[in-house]
């Protein structure tokens, strides 16, 4: 019968530390990877936010809240029409969602704005009111088709009803490559990808969380 060797004890305290040193560095590199993932994701969402501006998000909410639309739709007309520079065009549209004057009393004839006047539209929370009532409007007329009410919103009421009951004749449905005018057709496209982006990257502020 062979005796077991004994191990020395400064050995076994040897190997002890040793574990304890290899445990403490799987931690550490641990802990660096998780702290490289979060920085990461950090910068991904201020790089994210540097292109993707959004200011009145109080205002959008509660816009898109009573007029039963997603925010972040309504975010995203925004930042395609002004990118959130709501500075009068060329053509005379005003506000964060470049409404004209003549689709503005349009919009206050509908929702019996008596007492507006073209200046509101300067002032953002009526000019998201407005903005939102007309994409419900758009979006009611074209049973819930968020493609067809961007594009309408873009290009007018005549033009999609027209190009929808074309692409009826032909036995089809509109598609967004199929949008006659290249300007509205990258419009849309813009519109629908900054609501998925403003989904990602603002849930918190336009209460999708």
């Amino acid at each position: 019968m062979s005796r077991q060797t004994a191990i020395p004890h400064h050995r076994v305290r040897r190997r002890r530390r040793a574990g304890r040193r290899t445990l403490g560095t799987l931690a550490t590199l641990a802990l660096v990877a998780l702290l490289a993932v979060i920085v990461a994701t950090e910068v991904d969402h201020a790089v994210n936010r540097l292109g993707l501006p959004l200011t009145d998000a109080a205002v959008i909410r509660q816009q898109a809240a009573e007029k039963r639309l997603d925010p972040a739709l309504v975010a995203a007309v925004i930042y395609a029409e002004s990118k959130f520079d709501p500075r009068p065009s060329s053509a005379g549209a005003e506000g964060l969602m470049q409404i004209l004057p003549e689709t503005a009393y349009f919009i206050a004839h509908l929702s019996g704005g008596t007492q507006f006047t073209a200046s509101d539209l300067s002032t953002p929370s009526i000019n998201v009111a407005y903005g939102a009532y007309y994409l419900r409007y758009l979006l009611d007329h074209y049973e819930g088709n968020e493609m067809l009410a961007v594009a309408a919103y873009n290009a007018g009421l005549a033009n999609v009803d027209r190009w929808v009951a074309q692409a009826r004749a032909r036995g089809t449905t509109l598609a967004v490559s199929a949008i006659p005018f290249p300007e509205t057709r990258a419009y849309v496209e813009r519109v629908l990808g900054a609501q998925q982006e403003y989904r990602a990257s603002y849930a918190r502020q336009l209460g999708l969380q």
